[in-house]
């Protein structure tokens, strides 16, 4: 099963000073899977000194080189899928803000991104930082392609973080939708941190937790019966567990609590850490995605 393709595409942000083929690559494959038209888009910042003599023989290098950038991504993008269709577009601004205009276009199915591994204080206060703002605001699936997806022989699937909240079950939607056309399997994980005291309790707590997770993913199986799922409660830090858990994934699933602001604090600590710790690509689903790509979930932006 696919997801609806009608008048969709999937947009790729393209950085001409670091051109990710593993991005390029992860784009190609969605788009052989499902069937998209792949949008390539690259955004042209402003200069800061509009003033100076040379100002507009820079700007026109930097459009140059944003073509030859373009062109090139088309290149690679059909080499790894021949039938696909692949449209490009030279955009006047800012990286994130052009991005997250795309993402909230109706036409868009997913944004994806590569990685230029900043520190935390550039992702934050450093124009140069797309993933973190397109991460929070983005009004679809956003991927962040920080390490290419895990070929290695055995079974393929997708982590996904559930914690119980309406977002996480529309991070279990996304998975279970990416999981099909890839024959692959979905991993549900719930982190816990163990109470430093009492045994007994901490046993209780983990059991509980159990529970609750069985509970959380029980609606999926039933409408996705060739998916296989896994269920898996582990006891540390969120992002450290998460982050191993990705070592072998395909990629790793995290829901959005509402719509998040420019900085990591507001974004979610876990899904902050995971653009910096995630060992695969990682997709952050916004709340307002699953009424449109699965009108039998539930509501709720969480």
């Amino acid at each position: 099963m696919s997801r609806p393709s009608s008048g969709k595409e999937i947009v790729v942000g393209i950085d001409p000073r670091d051109p990710s083929v593993p991005t390029l690559a992860w784009a190609a494959g969605e788009a052989d899977r499902t069937h998209l038209p792949v949008r390539l888009v690259l955004a042209v910042p402003p200069l800061h000194d509009t003033q100076h003599v040379d100002s507009a023989p820079h700007r026109m290098s930097l459009q140059a080189q944003g073509r030859e950038a373009l062109l090139a991504a088309t290149g690679t993008v059909l080499r790894l899928t021949p039938h696909a269709h692949v449209a490009t577009e030279l955009v006047d601004g800012a990286p994130a803000a052009v991005l997250c205009r795309y993402a909230a276009a109706p036409t868009t199915d997913v944004v994806v991104i590569g990685s230029r591994r900043l520190s935390r204080p550039e992702e934050i206060f450093s124009t140069a930082s797309v993933a973190v703002p397109l991460s929070a605001q983005a009004e679809c699936p956003a991927v962040v392609v920080r390490a290419p997806e895990h070929t290695a022989p055995g079974p393929a699937h997708l982590v996904v973080g559930v914690d119980g909240s309406e977002s996480s079950q529309q991070a279990l939607g996304f998975a279970f939708e990416e999981a099909g056309p890839r024959q692959a399997s979905v991993h549900a994980v719930w982190v816990w941190q163990r109470p430093l005291l009492g045994l007994g309790r901490a046993e209780a707590g983990a059991d509980e937790r159990a529970r609750i997770l069985s509970e959380s993913v029980a609606r999926w199986p039933g409408r996705y019966p060739d998916v296989k799922l896994t269920q898996e409660v582990r006891q540390g830090h969120p992002v450290e567990e998460l982050a191993r858990a990705s070592s072998a994934a395909l990629a790793v699933v995290v829901g959005r609590r509402g719509r998040g602001g420019y900085t990591g604090m507001r974004l979610g600590s876990v899904v902050h850490g995971l653009l910096h710790r995630g060992e695969c690509p990682v997709i952050t689903v916004p709340g307002s995605a699953v009424r449109e790509l699965w009108p039998g979930c539930p509501g709720g932006s969480g």
